[in-house]
């Protein structure tokens, strides 16, 4: 696998169309399911904000090969564990799973981070029954940490792996 099979693109506000795909029952089972219309709204808002923010990054994974938007990976600020770090997340709609793309992306985002140099750490945090995601930690070097509950979406408790990624320089 290469991150030939992708590239990354910024997300835009004419990106709400994604938005939608990735807000399916299947691609929001480890999440919490669906969100409701107005709050895909304001996702679409955020992502297309957060770079301009400074704080983070939103790309579409573009498939190489059909030319077609597979999904998104993304990365923002946040403090855990008493230290400034990156967290990260990605998607990848069903009709592009199991090809690598996901990975790929999420190579390429490591790549974003580690040139920016602005945070030693980055963490994923799938849930412990993502199987695909935390198979991704795995591949791309994360080192799992422990288990941890979150509250995400606000009322739904769930147990996540927390993986991390140490961002220093390669030698």
């Amino acid at each position: 696998m290469t991150a030939a099979l992708v590239r990354l693109e910024p997300w835009a506000e004419s990106d709400l169309d994604l938005v939608e795909k990735l807000n399916t029952p299947a691609m929001t089972e480890h999440l919490g399911g669906p969100e409701p219309a107005g709050k895909v709204l304001e996702r679409q808002a955020r992502y297309a904000g957060l770079a301009a923010s400074g704080r983070g990054r939103v790309s579409k994974i573009i498939d190489v090969e059909s030319g077609h938007p597979a999904g998104s990976v993304a990365y923002w600020e946040r403090s855990w564990g008493g230290e400034e770090c990156y967290e990260m997340g990605w998607m990848v709609l069903p009709e592009f799973q199991g090809r690598g793309l996901a990975s790929a992306g999420v190579a390429m985002a490591l790549e974003q981070m580690r040139a920016e140099r602005k945070h030693r750490f980055v963490h994923a945090f799938p849930s412990v029954d993502n199987a695909p995601s935390n198979g991704i930690c795995r591949k791309a070097g994360f080192t799992l940490i422990d288990e941890v509950d979150f509250e995400y979406p606000p009322g739904h408790q769930m147990r996540c792996n927390d993986w991390r990624y140490d961002l220093a320089p390669i030698a």
